[in-house]
């Protein structure tokens, strides 16, 4: 009697031999999540949220109960159609799923969104952990499981965000450029900052002249970013149009450089009329100078050390810095460079924030001021986290100048999560005497692999944060 097996033509073996490697990552992630729930029971379970100031001198703070009533999910009402919103459709429409399956209690609103939000941070971690290869899969340990993460996980609905993103990236590695477009517009359609990744794609098709992939990816993010927003706009244009105009009109906020500047009152930088314009004008700079690094360095930067460079320069000039934007850089700034120094000292000033913000908002209540801290404090580790970002920012930029010293190129790879840049030559060099002699380009240790571009047609409110 013959027994039956399973057909050798069948994917699945394939796929679960390959699935194998990320169980225990996933597990992790899994634990994170769980820690990150626990984090918050002196709210959940000890009624923190609803005692003023317990919920910051407990450290369990969260965005996501008090808009329960703040955004009057409470009165069953529809984000945008109802009520207008002040964040993008995506989260807008988490949270009409999660107000559906609460049935008017406030705290399965929380755990469902936590739900939701555990498995935006596991699909996270494995999409990293794929991002990073196998030489470096534990890298994506960062994220499942670091402390900064486990504080900030719930605060807000950024895990969603982060998930969407990464997964576009994974399938731009994979060289599915339109479902990396529709992910990635997705993701725009959650949190505005995945729009950063954008400008790192067109810099590397600029170099490397993959403009028909390129072309893909753009169109399909145009076309999903309309088909999600376009809706709620004919429905409620000024329920959606919420979010831009708030973030136009919103002030030097909690967390932002922009925020000291006007409290120490630093003359034109304190002036809350130019507050805008300085604010969009830095990021320009900034980001002009992630472009010239891109297109002036002597070998072309791989994909994740741009989108971490153009991630960390919107945050840095952003007009609000909330301590969950940290869920935003950890999976790009380990992916950019995996050297636990500096990510450890970016992490313990992340987490030296996420502590003084609660007891400085504790101070600004005259009743409970001898709990927490002063101005001082407050804006020493402000200053800590912008500039352990900084210091990361320059080792990236050094790592871009100087190839050999990157971990990530050291073993002969080229972009590993680059998609139809890994292994392309550049067809976009800048004479060689607008490259400063003191860089050494280390072509000459590198050789790219076959290229891959020949396609035809290719050219050479109620909450504080």
């Amino acid at each position: 009697m013959t027994t039956p097996t399973a057909n050798a033509s069948s994917p699945v073996p394939g796929v679960a031999q390959r699935a194998v490697p990320y169980l225990p990552l996933g597990l992790i992630a899994g634990l994170g999540a769980v820690l990150a729930f626990l984090w918050k029971s002196p709210c959940r379970f000890g009624g923190a949220w609803n005692t003023g100031v317990g919920q910051y001198t407990n450290f369990c703070y969260t965005d996501i109960y008090p808009l329960w009533w703040a955004e009057h999910l409470n009165e069953g009402k529809i984000p945008y159609v109802d009520y207008p919103v002040e964040y993008p459709v995506g989260i807008g429409g988490i949270m009409e799923l999660a107000r559906r399956l609460a049935h008017g209690d406030g705290l399965a609103f929380y755990d469902i969104t936590v739900v939701l939000m555990g498995i935006s941070l596991v699909v996270g971690v494995l999409i990293m952990a794929a991002l990073a290869g196998p030489a470096r899969r534990w890298d994506a340990l960062w994220y499942a499981i670091g402390p900064a993460v486990i504080l900030c996980a719930y605060i807000n609905w950024d895990l969603a965000a982060g998930a969407l993103a990464l997964g576009g990236l994974l399938a731009w590695a994979r060289e599915r450029q339109y479902l990396a477009g529709v992910l990635l517009a997705l993701a725009v359609a959650t949190k505005f900052y995945p729009l950063m990744f954008f400008g790192a794609l067109f810099l590397l098709t600029v170099r490397t002249a993959k403009w028909i992939p390129f072309l893909k990816t753009a169109g399909a993010a145009a076309g999903t970013w309309l088909l999600v927003n376009v809706p709620i706009m004919l429905i409620s244009f000024d329920g959606w149009k919420r979010f831009y105009s708030f973030s136009s009109e919103r002030g030097a906020d909690w967390g932002g450089l922009w925020f000291f500047f006007q409290h120490k009152d630093w003359g034109v930088l304190a002036d809350p009329d130019l507050l805008n314009r300085m604010a969009v004008g830095a990021l320009a700079l900034l980001l002009l100078g992630v472009a010239a690094l891109a297109l002036f360095a002597p070998r072309r930067p791989r994909l994740m050390q741009l989108c971490f460079l153009a991630l960390a320069a919107f945050m840095i000039t952003n007009k609000v810095w909330s301590p969950q934007y940290v869920l935003w850089l950890v999976p790009f700034a380990v992916l950019a460079r995996p050297k636990w120094g500096a990510l450890a000292a970016w992490q313990i000033a992340e987490c030296w924030y996420f502590f003084s913000i609660w007891l400085y908002l504790v101070s600004q209540d005259p009743e409970h001021a001898n709990l927490g801290i002063g101005d001082t404090p407050y804006f020493l580790s402000m200053w800590a986290r912008a500039l352990t970002i900084a210091v990361l920012m320059a080792l990236v930029v050094r790592d871009v100048l100087r190839p050999e010293s990157d971990v990530v190129r050291r073993d002969g790879a080229d972009d590993p999560s680059g998609g139809v840049y890994d292994g392309t030559p550049d067809r976009f060099v800048l004479p060689a005497r607008l490259v400063t002699s003191s860089v050494r380009p280390a072509a000459s240790a590198w050789a790219p692999r076959v290229d891959r571009s020949a396609a035809p047609g290719e050219s050479g409110a109620a909450h504080p944060l």
